[in-house]
């Protein structure tokens, strides 16, 4: 009870001015893409806000078909409050028609990481905010299964190859990749291309890439993208070849790690993914059942950059409630109840590290507060006709056998449109 007093009180600390301003309308709509375990958290993570201010929070469960449906309300003039943004570059889009409301105001964008709010800002302003982030350069793996055949965690990419290689020579198979995602299907390419974009080229070249300041048919992304070829196109190297790669659901890919005898003995993705390890194998123990790497570097002179992602909100009305709520996700009370259920790494800085449920979040979350580079997911800050589009296919293309310069070339010609040139 004490403590449902004490995050009350909070809660309406961190409301700060607007709340003198008063809340007339005393409700809020925001329209989110989340669904399941998420939708639930989410609305649990509203609860303290609800019962502080007295504010309704109408949640809009559009859910994936969110990116479609949010421009349209926009452009008819009906669009909700807030609104779960499905990545950066459909933010920059709505900021640049004005669609969005300044957020520069919010008192807990203080304890956010500069990273972040940069990320969230377009021009002088910031307009979307970030309430938790995913790692996306992992490599997951399962420990009894490297101790039994006396395999060691690389800490490069010729040690990556070499174990590859060990793996394959021993009767195994390296790597399960799964590629199928519906109409999203090749997003897991994405970001094996863009982890080694940012070992190969650095960030400053990456930051070019993503702007199109530089042509997808320069050396350095073709250089990525070979680098990525090494891995899923390598005889013997996927679980199921070229089709297992192609038709596998991203979500089902790793649990051929636990089979007896392994059906693979490593997986690239991000943190999200161990409810899906879990929910093939719930009796599985973090840490030690299954474990994590940080992908490994490539150009020693790079260093490890990280490459993540996140869930990021903006604001459409420019009304009290919307900001107090918006200043409310921001804050590390909210990002500890949402974060702490679902295993997400907080943004908020004052966040405490104990809600993290098992030691490869918590792991997790320690590598994205002290990294020198972090990089945002690169698809998501394109174009959607590019990052969610050309980007998707190219990577489908390439492990079906096209030619790399053929899929390069027309990635490029999408994206001299998409960019507006």
């Amino acid at each position: 009870m004490l403590k449902r007093v004490f995050t009350a009180l909070l809660v309406v600390s961190l409301i700060g001015v607007i709340g003198v301003l008063g809340f007339a309308q005393k409700k809020v709509t925001i329209a989110v893409l989340w669904s399941g375990d998420e939708l639930a958290a989410f609305k649990q993570t509203l609860e303290p806000f609800e019962q502080s201010t007295g504010i309704d929070v109408i949640v809009d469960e559009v859910g994936r078909d969110l990116p479609t449906v949010l421009p349209i309300r926009v452009a008819s003039g009906n669009p909700p409050d807030l609104a779960a943004l499905p990545n950066p570059g459909q933010m920059k889009e709505f900021a640049e028609e004005g669609a969005l409301v300044p957020l520069d105001d919010l008192a807990n964008l203080a304890d956010h990481p500069a990273a972040f709010v940069d990320l969230g800002t377009v021009g002088d302003h910031v307009y979307g905010i970030f309430i938790a982030a995913d790692l996306k350069s992992l490599v997951w793996y399962n420990p009894k299964a490297f101790a039994d055949k006396g395999y060691e965690v690389p800490t490069s990419w010729p040690e990556l190859i070499a174990l590859s290689n060990q793996i394959v020579a021993d009767g195994g198979t390296p790597w399960a990749i799964g590629m199928e995602s519906g109409a999203a299907s090749g997003w897991p390419g994405t970001d094996w291309i863009e982890d080694i974009m940012l070992r190969t080229a650095g960030p400053d070249l990456y930051d070019k890439w993503v702007n199109h300041e530089i042509p997808w048919t320069h050396p350095a992304v073709k250089k990525a993208w070979e680098y990525f070829g090494q891995i899923v196109n390598a005889p013997g190297y996927v679980y199921g070849g070229a089709v297992g790669a192609l038709t596998t659901n991203f979500g089902d890919s790793p649990a051929v790690l636990f089979d007896t005898p392994p059906g693979a003995y490593m997986h690239h993705q991000a943190t999200f993914i161990q409810s899906f390890i879990l929910s093939s194998h719930p009796d599985l123990v973090a840490g030690e059942d299954y474990n994590v790497f940080v992908f490994p570097p490539i150009s020693p002179a790079l260093g490890t950059p990280l490459l993540g992602a996140g869930d990021l909100i903006g604001v459409f009305n420019d009304t009290p409630e919307a900001k107090a709520l918006a200043n409310y996700l921001a804050s590390a009370e909210a990002q500890e109840i949402w974060c702490g259920t679902l295993g997400k790494l907080a943004i908020n800085k004052k966040v405490d590290p104990s809600i993290y449920p098992d030691p490869i979040t918590a792991e997790a979350a320690s590598m994205l507060s002290t990294a020198e580079t972090f990089r945002f997911d690169g698809s998501d800050l394109m174009p959607p006709a590019v990052g969610q589009g050309t980007f998707w296919t190219g990577v489908l293309d390439y492990i079906s056998g096209i030619p790399l310069d053929t899929v390069l070339e027309a990635i490029e010609a999408s994206a001299v449109e998409a960019y507006g040139e």
